[in-house]
C-alpha cells in the first residue's frame, strides 16, 4: 500500500508539473506574439520638424518637414509658410526613403545611400513604388547610442536637397542626444 501511494503521488506531481509547464509554455507563448516598436513620442517628433523648419528659414529657405515612425507613416508635419506645393510629398518621401533605405542599408541620410549607389537593381523597380525618392534631404533617426533606427525625417522646399539635409542634420544633432 505504500509503495502504490508513493507510485501515485509521483504520478501526481509529475502531472501538476506538467501541467504548470504547459500552463508557462502557453503563457509564454502568447506573450512572444506581441511586437512592441520603439519610436519617437509626437512631442519629440514635432520639436525635431520644428526646428529643422527653424534652421533653414535661418537661412531664408521655407520649408516642410516631415517626420515618419517606425510603421513609415507620417508622425508629424510641419510647413513652413511659404512652401512650395510639391514639398509636402517630397519631404514625406525623403523622409520615409532615409528611414527604410537607412534601416536596410544602415545609412544616416539619402545622400550616404545616392553615394553608396543604393538607388535599386539595374532595372529600377524600386523606383517605381510611390513612396521612395533617392533625393538628398533625408536623414534616419536613430536613438543617441546609434543602435536603433527610430525613423526618419525629410525636408523639402530649400534650393537643393542639400540645404534640405542640412536642416535635417542640424535638427537631429540638436536632439539626438535625448533619443534613449
Amino acid at each position: 500500500m505504500g509503495q502504490k501511494r508513493a507510485n501515485c503521488i509521483g504520478l501526481w506531481s509529475l502531472c501538476a508539473g506538467m501541467v504548470v509547464a504547459v500552463v508557462s509554455h502557453s503563457v509564454a507563448c502568447a506573450q512572444s506574439h506581441i511586437v512592441s516598436l520603439q519610436k519617437l513620442d509626437w512631442s519629440t517628433a514635432e520639436h525635431l520638424a520644428s526646428e529643422a523648419v527653424r534652421v533653414c528659414q535661418a537661412q531664408g529657405y521655407s520649408v516642410t518637414a516631415t517626420v515618419v515612425d517606425t510603421t513609415g507613416h507620417q508622425q508629424v508635419v510641419i510647413k513652413g509658410d511659404t512652401v512650395p506645393l510639391q514639398s509636402l510629398s517630397v519631404s514625406y518621401r525623403k523622409a520615409y526613403t532615409a528611414y527604410s533605405y537607412g534601416l536596410a542599408f544602415n545609412k544616416n541620410t539619402t545622400s550616404e545611400l545616392i553615394a553608396a549607389k543604393v538607388t535599386g537593381p539595374a532595372n529600377g523597380a524600386l523606383n517605381t513604388i510611390p513612396e521612395v525618392l533617392f533625393v538628398p534631404g533625408g536623414v534616419t533617426v536613430r536613438t543617441a547610442s546609434g543602435g536603433t533606427v527610430l525613423g526618419g525625417l525629410g525636408v523639402s522646399g530649400a534650393p537643393g536637397g542639400e540645404k534640405d539635409e542640412a536642416c535635417a542634420l542640424a535638427a537631429v544633432k540638436k536632439f539626438q542626444a535625448e533619443f534613449h
